[in-house]
């Protein structure tokens, strides 16, 4: 795919062509000529300056944000991934993971699973200690299954994977003081017992709990009173290569090395990370203002793909964006109650708006190519998974009509939009955020698309929603939203139980059906650690996913990171064999 040609803009009506066009006239998003796709294989993973890093230093970093950060450092507390920026070069995970996101023995810590007594054993194996200098210990490991299974936990985390494990819901309703299935060996050495086996488990994401919590911290701290503790706000106590010295809530971190840090010494005197606007961003490149940018924006990328100073670093990433379609809410225990009746609830409306919609279009025009369009819920990035002969929803405007047209939507004579098959009006109302260039002229795109086949889609509240606002309303099912567009950050464990199952707090469709338990039910099961069984169990729910299109994915993801040619020892690879803030350094004394 590599500088092919957009050589022209195909399958689109007159009215969504300018409404591409309007992205690309912008002086800073999208692009009005014709510009080559790029290949994210074909840049690099890691820092190419080989030189030997200076003594200290200080790292400017930009984090592009268009909210605040609400300053949640914890990761079984934060839930917007503002935050977990903010936490890379603090937090550290226990484990360590290869390229296909399977834990590994390289971490602070390795598991054995034991399927047949349905049992993990975690093991410290580096002696590594908190930024105040004590040790971490099996007491650590234990304290995040205290927390998240309280009653009084006011978190998100507190689901399937919890609730899985031996005497978590005694624990969690007040039966029980303890969790009975966790049990400490030794000092270093944690026994979990599981209710069922999971195969995601052997991978480096939330099925076994990733992070440690310093016990001796947290233990006089009520759980209720956690989240707005300093422990968490202000002065975390972490085991990363670096600690959080300074916040200015909202927009910067300061970070000051760990002197107590298992592995090489940091190298740098400083790190600050502050949030910038994307309006903001490419300028800011432009006059050397930091040495790394997180999370800059691909669609502006024509405008800072050769700024002078930097190179840029890309690889696919752990998400994927969406449309989502409202059908239910989720009720007090967390247990998706779906509508059978809701307004997106007739299938073959789905269907007809995801085939109205030409998503390599938009990715290539908008993006260059560093997304490309979606086919399955599960990114190719997990390619053992990504079922490749699954294809997704390609534009077919007179199949998206017939949908319409043989579900009984149709118009009544002299009017411009589509009744529903009772012969009422029909009004959509569509959610999408705000931000960046693209947002404005990417919403009208659809809303003109799905206005050619003759629906009437309007955005929720008349405008884009800021991120806070989006979500808000999204988690709480505000009848303002039938349709939304949204991305997510899958993790790294493939399984798609923890989106879309019938006790998913995340699952924001309110979609659940018998056979859609039962499938991921498959996915997550004993019988899926035969490596077949799990791909066929894959496919398949990719294939009736697709068929079902609760959810249609529109673009995959791929993220580029700007980095100063005076930074040296970054490794950006998911199976980076060291932490990467541990080896980062810089070379010269400034930028310029």
């Amino acid at each position: 795919m590599k500088y092919k040609k957009l050589m022209s803009v195909v399958a689109l009506s007159a009215v969504a062509t300018i409404g591409l066009a309007a992205c690309g006239n912008k002086e800073k998003g999208g692009n009005s000529k014709e510009t080559a796709t790029e290949d994210i294989s074909k840049f690099p993973i890691k820092a190419t300056n080989k030189d030997k890093a200076i003594k200290g230093g200080t790292l400017e970093v930009a984090a592009v944000m268009e909210t605040q950060f609400p300053g949640i450092f914890s990761e079984i507390f934060y839930e917007d991934n503002n935050d977990n920026v903010m936490m890379e070069p603090s937090h550290e995970s226990l484990f360590m993971s290869d390229d296909n996101f399977e834990i590994n023995d390289k971490g602070v810590a390795k598991q054995e699973l034991d399927v047949d007594a349905k049992k993990a054993t975690i093991t410290l194996t580096k002696e590594a200690k908190w930024s105040d200098g004590k040790p971490v210990v099996a007491e650590d490991i234990m304290e995040p299954y205290r927390i998240v299974g309280h009653k009084d936990y006011t978190g998100i985390r507190y689901g399937e994977n919890f609730r899985n494990i031996v005497g978590m819901e005694d624990y969690h309703t007040g039966k029980a003081e303890n969790i009975s299935g966790i049990k400490k060996i030794d000092d270093k050495t944690v026994e979990i017992s599981y209710v069922e086996m999971n195969p995601g488990m052997t991978q480096s994401g939330e099925e076994i709990w990733r992070s440690a919590v310093p016990a001796h911290v947290f233990k006089d701290i009520p759980v209720k009173d956690m989240v707005s503790s300093d422990a968490v706000r202000k002065t975390p106590v972490t085991f990363g290569p670096y600690k959080i010295n300074k916040v200015v809530r909202g927009e910067s971190v300061e970070y000051v090395p760990n002197e107590y840090y298992y592995g090489e010494k940091p190298k740098l005197d400083k790190i600050v990370t502050k949030v910038t606007p994307s309006k903001s961003i490419v300028e800011g490149l432009k006059s050397q203002n930091y040495d790394m940018v997180i999370k800059m924006p691909t669609d502006s990328y024509p405008n800072y793909k050769d700024v002078k100073g930097y190179e840029i670093l890309g690889r696919q990433e752990l998400s994927y964006s969406y449309l989502g379609f409202k059908m239910g809410k989720i009720a007090g225990d967390s247990t998706i109650e779906y509508n059978k009746d809701a307004k997106m609830a007739n299938k073959s409306l789905r269907q007809a708006m995801a085939y109205a919609v030409d998503n390599k279009v938009v990715a290539d025009k908008f993006y260059n190519g560093l997304r490309t369009d979606g086919s399955t819920l599960i990114p190719p990035v997990f390619a053992k998974f990504h079922a490749k002969d699954v294809k997704g929803y390609k534009q077919d405007m007179d199949k998206a009509n017939k949908l319409l047209d043989e579900a009984g939507y149709k118009k009544k004579d002299g009017e411009d939009f589509r009744r529903d098959p009772k012969g009422e009006k029909l009004e959509i109302k569509f959610a999408s955020m705000s931000g960046g260039d693209t947002a404005q002229p990417l919403a009208e795109y659809y809303m003109n698309q799905w206005k050619e086949i003759g629906l009437d889609v309007k955005l929720t509240t008349g405008r884009l929603l800021d991120q806070n606002a989006f979500y808000d309303k999204l988690q709480n099912d505000d009848p303002e939203i039938d349709v939304y567009q949204a991305a997510w950050g899958t993790g790294s464990n493939p399984s798609p139980t923890g989106l879309y199952g019938p006790k998913a707090a995340f699952n924001y469709t309110r979609f659940t059906s018998e056979e859609n338990t039962k499938l991921l039910k498959n996915i997550d099961s004993n019988k899926s650690f035969d490596a077949d069984y799990r791909l066929k169990a894959f496919k398949e729910w990719q294939e009736y996913a697709k068929e079902e299109a609760f959810a249609i994915p529109t673009l995959y993801r791929n993220e580029v990171r700007p980095i100063s040619e005076r930074v040296t020892g970054f490794d950006w690879a998911y199976d980076a064999p060291t932490n990467p803030w541990a080896e980062i350094g810089v070379t010269a004394e400034s930028r310029k």
